[in-house]
């Protein structure tokens, strides 16, 4: 079993997905018959990972008392919660953790992905990395003809509805510990301003690219397409 620990990101609003999340917190929202959470903490059962922390904000009682009345989760893993007072950005939680004394993953609490986190983990460790982002490519089809043009006013190029491929973040993340000495404890502080002051101190942060499935179920498009595709075929994402 790997002993490095998972941390679950869950103490967002889920603003983006209402009325859906108006009076429950986004990782319970419902992909076929269970949460989101419940389907990642499966995967992390099935993947060999044992001890899950999921760091909460909004309504974090609902969620503490979802995996209480679950014990097909907590007899498959350890899961601690820790609870945000206020908001501190999606990495100024986890100075509130203790105990991330080695690697450790960190996964958003609304990704749906067949991901293998345990060929992340080795490739992380491989790179010698301080922090990996895993990266999906994602295609964008623009609704606009898109005109260049100089300042002389004269157009020099047009492209009418282009495609546009991008390297976009998964939300799921590897860390080492002596990253957390970036992130001062009480502070607000997001993930993109971590990775800009690891750069600026000179700290390799690297990318896992993969051909894994992956949805951010944070927006209703991608919402319903999730729910489609996993009453498609469940066991892809590890259905209890």
């Amino acid at each position: 079993m790997p002993d490095n620990r998972v941390v679950i990101l869950a103490g967002g609003k889920g603003t983006r997905l209402r009325p859906f999340t108006a009076s429950f917190p986004k990782p319970l929202v419902p992909i076929g018959d269970q949460p989101i959470l419940a389907i990642l903490l499966s995967q992390f059962a099935q993947q060999n990972f044992g001890q899950i922390t999921i760091a909460l904000g909004h309504l974090a009682e609902l969620i503490k008392a979802y995996i209480v009345q679950h014990k097909s989760l907590s007899d498959r893993l350890t899961i601690d919660f820790v609870d945000e007072e206020a908001p501190t950005g999606t990495a100024g939680s986890l100075s509130l953790i203790s105990g991330l004394n080695d690697t450790f993953l960190v996964v958003n609490g609304d990704v749906l992905t067949d991901l293998d986190y345990n060929a992340l983990l080795t490739s992380h460790k491989a790179s010698g990395a301080a922090l990996t982002i895993a990266v999906h490519q994602k295609e964008l089809k623009l609704d606009f003809g898109i005109i260049e043009a100089g300042e002389d006013s004269i157009v020099t190029g047009y492209s009418e509805k282009p495609d546009k491929s991008y390297e976009v973040s998964m939300g799921v993340y590897v860390y080492e510990p002596s990253v957390l000495a970036l992130i001062e404890p009480g502070k607000y502080l997001d993930f993109p301003d971590l990775v800009h002051l690891l750069m600026a101190k000179g700290e390799q942060v690297g990318v896992y690219r993969n051909d894994a499935f992956w949805l951010d179920i944070g927006r209703p498009d991608d919402y319903a397409l999730a729910q489609e595709l996993y009453e498609a075929d469940s066991l892809k994402f590890g259905a209890l």
